[in-house]
């Protein structure tokens, strides 16, 4: 262990490790956040925990079944020459369970409050909760091989990936606020998620999709919406002066 510990190398996997499971993690953060809001606000932060620590539990226990994860990915039947593994069947399964849930919540966000309250009205904690630990498995998964492919070492692993989870709890709360403030941002971040849940079906059908390629248009679009509020929020300063002036 000390070993570990003097070594650079082992440092830099753990610090690259660490952002990148935080990157990894904010589509998480976006779905347990706008599922949680389903819930009376008391429940809100009890749910988002009980999320991330399933999915800190989740991550472990992968990370200590390496040899399970990487049978995962071993083909265990192969229909017409595609050649399919359970991390297919998973991916595949939980992209299609993504989907869904977004184009959903998009749908009750297009149709108004009457849709939303029945929405929030025919939600249990029990069905948010499940609906959350659904979705740890398949990040989880998709964090864990990941982790496997920068990381030598399940030690480094498990301190990156509860050092991620910490900085995602902190970042939950705020996330959620922030989201519930500015009703414009939720419906972008559904939009994150359809794009998530395309990717995942895509792995699953053996089309990879660079994940540069979606966190970069995902940052682009954050900047966009940034942008558009700052600007709400001066014409909202300035207009009472303008109509005194006038």
């Amino acid at each position: 262990m000390l070993e570990l510990l003097s070594d650079p190398a082992v440092w830099i996997s753990f610090a690259t490790l660490t952002v990148l499971e935080i990157v990894l993690g904010v589509d998480n953060i976006i779905f347990i956040s706008i599922a949680a809001s389903k819930l009376p606000p008391e429940q809100r932060r009890q749910a988002r925990i009980i999320g991330l620590s399933g999915a800190l539990i989740l991550r472990i226990l992968l990370l200590m079944s390496i040899g399970w994860i990487v049978g995962l990915t071993e083909p265990f039947m192969t229909i017409s020459g595609f050649e399919l593994s359970w991390r297919d069947v998973i991916l595949f399964g939980g992209g299609l369970f993504l989907l869904w849930k977004a184009t959903t919540e998009i749908f009750h966000e297009v149709e108004g409050h009457e849709a939303a309250e029945h929405s929030i009205r025919n939600v249990t904690f029990r069905a948010i909760i499940i609906q959350i630990m659904m979705l740890d498995v398949i990040f989880s998964l998709d964090s864990v091989i990941t982790a496997v492919g920068i990381a030598d070492h399940v030690p480094v692993m498990v301190a990156a990936v509860m050092v991620a989870i910490v900085v995602m709890m902190l970042a939950a709360g705020p996330i959620a606020e922030f989201v519930h403030q500015h009703p414009s941002t939720k419906m972008l971040a559904l939009a994150f998620l359809v794009m998530v849940g395309m990717a995942l079906v895509a792995d699953g059908l053996h089309f990879h999709i660079e994940r540069a390629f979606i966190y970069t248009a995902m940052l682009f679009s954050g900047i966009v919406e940034f942008l558009n509020l700052w600007r709400a929020k001066k014409l909202g300063k300035t207009r009472p002066a303008d109509q005194d002036a006038h």
